[in-house]
């Protein structure tokens, strides 16, 4: 399927991709930060945004969708980064799509299965009445009785939206829940590598990416470096935007072997 896509700026390409329950728009300071100097195409993923819904939310499935979407774009090839869900789409583009891929950012996430850490957040949304929902605040406090973080309920509840005087959910939550073993997996039967040059990027106070990681990484990617920003979590690119920023732009300007 064709992507939901917003471009901005000019010059050799970016392609941006959000994790899990997010949309293009989670990427919008990085975006802006790069758009001086590369043409930034940030998309919706499947089952997302203002991206067309399915009932299959595979690697295999997103990867064909980005694929689909750039040559639509008559983009040949891109800078490819992704966030989580996103980065994990992005290594699976890269291994498969090698020469589309000029370089690989992945956000704090490895090509490994990770145990559910989703259900709590998939019990909240679920759990919303959207009959009776009046706004994204009531939302919010709704979901704050079972998720501690208030800026993860408002990362959350970016994703309504209303049509019909009703609040609907921008993301397909029961594809989404349905496929999350596959979203929390990675194929393990991929014989390919990617060559290209490759940044990891780890937030200090997250266990998204541990040591015992690296393996697959290098396997994988025999080229990547992990770069670790301290006092961040999981969601670096909003929590220390402007040193994230840098990490990329610096990464993006280094002459590509």
């Amino acid at each position: 399927m064709q992507l939901n896509y917003s471009q901005v700026g000019s010059g050799a390409n970016v392609v941006l991709l959000h994790g899990l329950f997010g949309n293009a728009d989670n990427l919008a300071q990085l975006a802006k930060a790069l758009s001086a100097q590369y043409l930034v195409t940030s998309i919706d993923l499947r089952n997302h945004g203002n991206s067309p819904h399915s009932s299959a939310h595979s690697y295999q499935d997103m990867a064909t969708d980005i694929q689909q979407t750039l040559e639509a774009l008559n983009i040949d090839s891109c800078h490819l980064f992704g966030h989580s869900m996103g980065g994990k789409a992005a290594m699976y583009f890269a291994l498969h799509h090698p020469t589309m891929v000029n370089s690989l950012i992945v956000e704090d996430i490895a090509p490994v299965t990770y145990p559910n850490r989703h259900q709590e957040v998939f019990n909240a949304l679920t759990q919303i009445e959207l009959a009776s929902l009046t706004s994204r605040a009531q939302a919010v406090k709704q979901l704050s009785q079972s998720i501690d973080s208030v800026g993860i309920c408002q990362f959350l509840a970016k994703s309504l939206y209303k049509s019909n005087d009703t609040w609907q959910w921008k993301m397909n939550l029961p594809v989404l829940e349905k496929a999350y073993p596959e979203i929390a997996g990675f194929p393990s039967d991929i014989p390919n590598t990617y060559q290209g040059p490759t940044l990891f990027i780890k937030g200090m106070d997250s266990d998204y990416i541990s040591t015992e990681h690296k393996t697959e990484i290098q396997q994988r990617f025999p080229t990547a470096h992990v770069k670790v920003i301290q006092g961040a979590g999981h969601w670096i690119h909003a929590e220390k935007p402007n040193i994230f920023n840098k990490i990329v732009a610096d990464f993006l300007q280094k002459p590509q072997r």
